[in-house]
């Protein structure tokens, strides 16, 4: 096990210096905006312009301004400044970390309160009115966009747009240390309209696995045994089919630390999916940058976790 993770990590740190190369590239050779231009503004002179070039290292060659960006990023964990502000990369990113962080971890506990009960009971009631019921209405979420929800729910039960007004902190988000309270209530509009969505995916794939895993060998000879059904259902039957759900929760959770864009932007939360939507706006390629790289390092890190879980879930998987 131990040297399977030691691979795994070394897999991962190889796999974010290709997505930086590629990213890299990518914005320097496509053709976008001038950012020494950008920098400067319409109105700045060749010379200005010129400057600006050198200051941010634009004259020089692109593999020497890749080498320096690495350089910078795993000794000194630089990710560059931004063309439009000059501030770091890494302290804007720092600063709506903990916005992101409280939405994403909110939602996720959410989605998997709601999701996995829903998709068991649908498993072992399978054709019941409460299976299809809960199906339909997970298939209505599946297909409703997060934006289009935020905007319905803001509409419904914002302080001040809203018709029943239910949520009075939505819209307004408060920092955990300024407020606890105006920060619960200012997040649970966005957390569920987050994980709506996720927690109807999660309840099918819940409910298919887990009617598949029934159907095994094994939970005949455990039933055969005598164990009690509840027994069978969650120490056999769950902990195997819950399998599948770790590996997209791995992936969900993972970009959704590298911004929740839509959500983040309709209700105006200040975490790394609104900075990412403003670089973009702005053409601000080195926060796009350390934007994806962030969600990388997310991804990365989160299959390596599920991994290991995989041998404690499932006894099925070895590492050797």
């Amino acid at each position: 096990m131990t040297r399977y993770v030691l691979r795994r990590i070394l897999w991962g740190i190889l796999l974010l210096i290709l997505v930086s190369a590629l990213t890299f590239v990518l914005f320097r050779i496509l053709p976008t905006a001038e950012p020494a231009r950008l920098r400067a503004g319409q109105n700045a002179s060749p010379r200005v312009i010129a400057e600006l070039r050198v200051d941010l290292g634009l004259n020089k060659p692109l593999i020497t301004q890749f080498w320096l960006y690495m350089k910078g990023l795993f000794l000194h964990g630089e990710l560059g400044y931004s063309y439009h502000s000059g501030a770091s990369v890494r302290s804007l990113i720092f600063n709506r970390l903990p916005a992101t962080l409280s939405l994403t971890i909110g939602a996720m506990v959410i989605w998997m309160a709601i999701g996995l009960p829903i998709g068991i009971l649908s498993a072992l009631r399978r054709r019941s009115r409460a299976d299809r019921a809960s199906m339909g209405v997970a298939l209505l979420f599946i297909s409703a966009p997060e934006y289009w929800l935020g905007l319905i729910a803001l509409y419904l039960f914002a302080a001040d747009i809203g018709q029943i007004r239910v949520f009075p902190g939505a819209g307004s988000y408060v920092g955990l240390t300024e407020d606890p309270w105006k920060w619960f209530t200012s997040l649970i509009l966005p957390w569920l309209v987050l994980a709506a969505g996720f927690a109807a995916v999660y309840a099918r794939v819940m409910r298919g696995s887990l009617i598949e895993t029934m159907s095994e060998d094994y939970i005949r000879t455990a039933r055969a045994k005598g164990l009690p059904e509840r027994r069978v259902v969650l120490r056999h039957g769950v902990r195997a089919a819950i399998t599948p759900i770790m590996t997209i929760f791995a992936l969900d959770v993972g970009v959704l630390l590298g911004g929740a864009v839509l959500v983040e932007t309709v209700f105006d939360i200040p975490g790394i999916g609104r900075l990412n939507y403003d670089a973009i706006t702005h053409a601000d390629f080195p926060i796009i940058q350390g934007t994806v790289l962030l969600a990388a390092l997310f991804i990365i890190v989160a299959n390596i976790l599920v991994d290991i879980a995989y041998a404690y879930l499932d006894p099925r998987v070895r590492y050797s």
